[in-house]
């Protein structure tokens, strides 16, 4: 009878860092990929301070943590503590996906990828030539503008509360295709939209922005890159005011997740199977 030690299985940590993050669906997201896929993973959630940030993910790092997701309202700060990044996060300005390995750091942006395959493949949505209206020029706007532009859209306009930050967004993207930029009272038809996209954060924080009325027509499909349990407050005004659909990013989520994921794991989880499990409308 051997008397070796039981061999040990290693699990690998994982988190998300934002603030506030008490509502991420992520750990759940995961757990599901892990089962599938059969690694061996831990994933938190962490809630970290604007103030803290550097210090918790180095510290992170430091104690054998392998990646972290990064959201709200952290994804734009991150790019200057990251050692590299890919060239879609340095498209977008803005990291949602740390990978520790060899003592660095890695910074991508997967939000657009799964943004466009929750669309496209789940969804879809044909793009080319489409009038597109993204609300709010933060982080998250910042990862799918250029997977947007990419689509070919026909016209894409980003509007926000203090158009001066929408101006730098659609300047940093216009060399890309025709993105241009305006306030919220500012919009107008036409065109008439094909899709209009809440990338701001008042959903998070209970507010609601002056979401513009004449965006919307009775073939308007309005998306929120946020999601909840029930119908946040863009998805209840998308169906008052008469949009063709009106959608939460549980498809954008666990398909960005998924690609984590595959940088973090090497293997590809089939995300099908996991939004039949966590599937809700808005």
């Amino acid at each position: 009878m051997s008397n070796a030690p039981a061999a040990t299985t290693v699990i690998d940590r994982y988190a998300v860092m934002g603030d506030p993050v008490s509502h991420s669906r992520s750990p759940v997201i995961h757990r599901l990929f892990a089962l599938q896929t059969g690694q061996s993973i831990q994933y938190e959630l962490l809630q970290v301070a604007p103030d803290k940030l550097e210090s918790a993910i180095r510290q992170f790092a430091k104690t054998g943590g392998k990646g972290l997701n990064i959201t709200l309202p952290h994804k734009s700060e991150v790019t200057r503590l990251v050692d590299d990044m890919s060239e879609r996060a340095s498209n977008a300005g803005a990291v949602n996906t740390l990978v520790f390995q060899d003592g660095e750091i890695f910074g991508d942006n997967t939000d657009g990828v799964g943004f466009l395959r929750d669309l496209q493949s789940n969804l879809g949505l044909e793009l080319e030539d489409a009038n597109i209206l993204v609300l709010g020029a933060g982080g998250a706007t910042r990862g799918i503008i250029s997977p947007l532009l990419d689509t070919k859209p026909r016209s894409l306009m980003i509007a926000n509360r203090t158009v001066s930050r929408a101006k730098s967004l659609a300047e940093h993207f216009s060399t890309q295709g025709p993105v241009t930029a305006c306030r919220f009272e500012d919009v107008r038809k036409p065109p008439v939209y094909d899709l209009v996209v809440n990338a701001t954060s008042a959903g998070l924080t209970g507010q609601t922005p002056p979401y513009p009325e004449d965006a919307i027509s009775e073939h308007t499909i309005c998306y929120d890159l946020s999601y909840a349990m029930t119908a946040t407050p863009f998805t209840r005004w998308a169906k008052e005011h008469g949009a063709a659909r009106s959608l939460m990013g549980w498809g954008m989520l666990v398909e960005q997740a998924a690609e984590s994921f595959y940088l973090w794991r090497g293997v590809r989880p089939d995300t099908a199977a996991i939004l039949k499990q966590i599937s809700i409308t808005a």
